[in-house]
């Protein structure tokens, strides 16, 4: 029996590899013809270092030099040592370019546009196999008829035969004028991808989700998976955005909390002249219950400014949460930073 394998490129781009029963991920990549950095095959120069995001696996024989007690312990491990024992994924410490490989180019068909709300435009996208990626990640979208790409978020759960996602109208911009005035279903579509270093890590801890705006769409496929296995912890979700008619997905939302134990979620709305009952920024309505002191994993999806302002939040609370992702992206449509912050052991 197999295991299916995530490999995540330090320039973002992520390739799945099927790993045989015994394989080392080594060998697991090289048989893809992805060429995972390595000087020896023997556990010996720890060219090959990687980290193993989730998963279990056997780590094989190797020396200290090529991998300290403590690295092990923290969840490295030798590519060329390391043979999975489940469906993993897997850091590698080397660009895309460098290990010969890139993202994938998948060839679709337009299915459906949707007008969700006066600012949101959500359109899906049928392929000819199901995509693999994991919840939380972008692909690369050609604007049909032009040279142009956007990068979008999944909205839907990886695995399935249609992808969709949530664009914001912008009465200039290239992908929504098109969806907007000229898609029609049928239309072919194509996606390089998937990329990203933003997508839903083991839950471990409790977990807070911070969306603005289209921010939402990758949260919406990190739900959709955690209500397929289900979350030890409890994950709650601040969705925020300008005016009360730019919420979107509410329904959604709704049964996500019906299908996952505690999941919760609350909407806010920053326009002063709002009627929404909870007025003010994603901050503004955080408990601070729901910090957890720190032990908390934090998830943050919207535009530059709003990463800023949350991250001068937890200073200000004296709040260093365990791990924090984050992911800013333009109202272009262009991801512009994707990062991940961990509390110190100290």
């Amino acid at each position: 029996m197999g295991h299916r394998i995530a490999l995540n490129f330090e320039d973002g781009v992520t390739r799945f590899v099927e790993a045989r029963e015994g394989e080392t991920l080594a060998d697991s990549a090289y048989r893809e013809r992805i060429n995972i950095p390595l000087d020896c095959r023997d556990g010996a120069c720890g060219t090959c270092k990687c980290h193993i995001e989730s998963g279990a696996y056997d780590s094989g024989s190797y020396i200290e030099d090529a991998l300290t007690d403590e690295e092990a312990a923290s969840g490295y491990a030798l590519a060329c040592q390391a043979k999975p024992r489940s469906d993993m994924v897997v850091a590698i410490a080397a660009s895309s370019e460098v290990c010969k490989t890139a993202g994938q180019t998948i060839a679709g068909r337009l299915a459906a546009v949707e007008r969700l709300s006066p600012t949101t435009i959500g359109f899906t996208v049928d392929t000819p196999a199901p995509v693999a990626f994991l919840p939380g990640q972008y692909v690369n979208v050609t604007v049909p008829g032009t040279d142009q790409r956007r990068s979008y978020s999944f909205s839907s759960a990886p695995g399935a035969a249609s992808v969709s996602f949530l664009v914001r109208d912008i009465p200039r911009g290239v992908m929504s004028t098109w969806l907007r005035d000229i898609a029609a279903p049928g239309a072919t579509m194509e996606l390089v991808g998937p990329s990203g270093s933003f997508y839903l890590r083991d839950v471990t801890r409790p977990v807070l989700l911070l969306a603005g705006g289209t921010g939402l769409a990758p949260f919406l496929s990190m739900l959709a998976r955690l209500a397929e296995t289900g979350a030890a912890h409890p994950v709650h979700l601040v969705y925020g955005v300008t005016n009360e008619a730019d919420l979107v997905a509410l329904p959604a939302l709704e049964a996500f909390a019906a299908a996952i134990p505690g999941f919760t979620f609350a909407t806010c709305v920053a326009a002063a002249d709002s009627t929404h009952e909870r007025k003010g920024y994603v901050t503004d309505h955080t408990e601070p219950a729901r910090l957890h002191g720190g032990d908390v994993d934090i998830y943050l999806c919207g535009p530059p400014p709003m990463v800023e302002a949350v991250r001068a939040w937890l200073a200000a609370e004296g709040i260093a949460p365990v791990h924090f992702y984050f992911e800013k992206f333009s109202p272009s449509g262009a991801v512009t930073a994707i990062g991940q912050a961990h509390r110190s052991a100290a």
